[in-house]
């Protein structure tokens, strides 16, 4: 499945700024066997002093950029065609969940897709007692891991209310979780802290949702923005299982990669430091459209 992306991201400051320094984290990722970037060209208004484009270490594509001259905003434009490719061959067969830990501490590998950089707690990710508890009440000792994944995302699913008023990007993600109501990072958040909780490597996934469902399908939550779910780990040779917690469903050719990371932190799609005073509104718009579509 071929994809067409166009994403805007528009931020309105009060007053004017005088300077300003950023990083972006939108464009899809290039992944073998997953998807891959046919063409993708960002564009910055205004146009920036400085710019510097970037693979971080998870291998992420991030830019960099400043403006140095008075400015009321910024915004931040993609176009990007992806093609989707379905898996050549069944997943291989997940590790048992009681074998999982012993797995995890014989791994010495330390690049980016290692679980051991996904065990612990996060800037955004807590290691919770509720929420451990709560996924501990969802699996039993004869599971996979991968049961066990889909078993506490689809038990979050059922007990979480989407909810695009109820949290704001900064909203801990044990407050989401006593309130059970949420946007997609916050359902991704407390999914990552309940696997962690009971020995899962677990990450956080950016990326793009398919905007039109295929006819007689729902339409997807979280498909109006940028969208969030979760990777957990279940062993050596089944590797990294998707899961989109908000939406129930392990991810598939609908969900577009932008960024792989331990949580929102690693991976926000624009953060950065301004020099100016007053408030600030910022808006996105998203469009994901299947080739041949309009």
């Amino acid at each position: 499945m071929i994809y067409d992306i166009r994403l805007t991201i528009a931020t309105d400051y009060a007053g004017f700024a005088s300077a300003g320094r950023h990083l972006v984290c939108v464009m899809p990722r290039d992944l073998g066997g997953e998807q891959r970037l046919i063409a993708g060209l960002l564009n910055l208004h205004p146009a920036p002093a400085h710019r510097h484009d970037r693979v971080d270490f998870f291998g992420n594509a991030v830019v960099e950029f400043a403006i140095d001259a008075p400015h009321q905003g910024v915004e931040v434009s993609v176009q990007a065609r992806i093609e989707k490719t379905a898996p050549s061959a069944a997943p291989a067969p997940s590790l048992p969940l009681s074998a999982l830990a012993n797995a995890v501490a014989r791994c010495r590998d330390m690049g980016p897709d290692s679980p051991v950089h996904f065990t612990a707690a996060s800037p955004r990710v807590p290691l919770d007692a509720s929420m451990t508890r709560f996924a501990a009440a969802q699996i039993t000792s004869d599971m996979t891991t991968a049961q066990a994944i889909i078993a506490v995302g689809r038990a979050l699913h059922e007990t979480m209310r989407f909810d695009a008023a109820a949290t704001t990007v900064d909203t801990p993600a044990s407050e989401a979780f006593a309130k059970r109501h949420g946007v997609c990072q916050d359902f991704s958040h407390i999914m990552i802290a309940c696997l962690r909780g009971i020995g899962i490597p677990a990450g956080y996934v950016s990326g793009y949702l398919r905007t039109q469902p295929p006819q007689g399908m729902p339409r997807l939550e979280g498909a109006d923005a940028m969208h969030a779910w979760v990777r957990a780990w279940c062993g050596p040779n089944a590797g990294w299982l998707a899961f989109d917690p908000t939406n129930d469903r392990v991810a598939d050719q609908s969900h577009i990669i932008v960024a792989h990371g331990r949580d929102y932190a690693d991976v926000s799609p624009i953060r950065g430091i301004l020099r100016g005073s007053g408030g600030q509104k910022s808006r996105q718009s998203v469009d994901v459209i299947p080739l041949g579509e309009t």
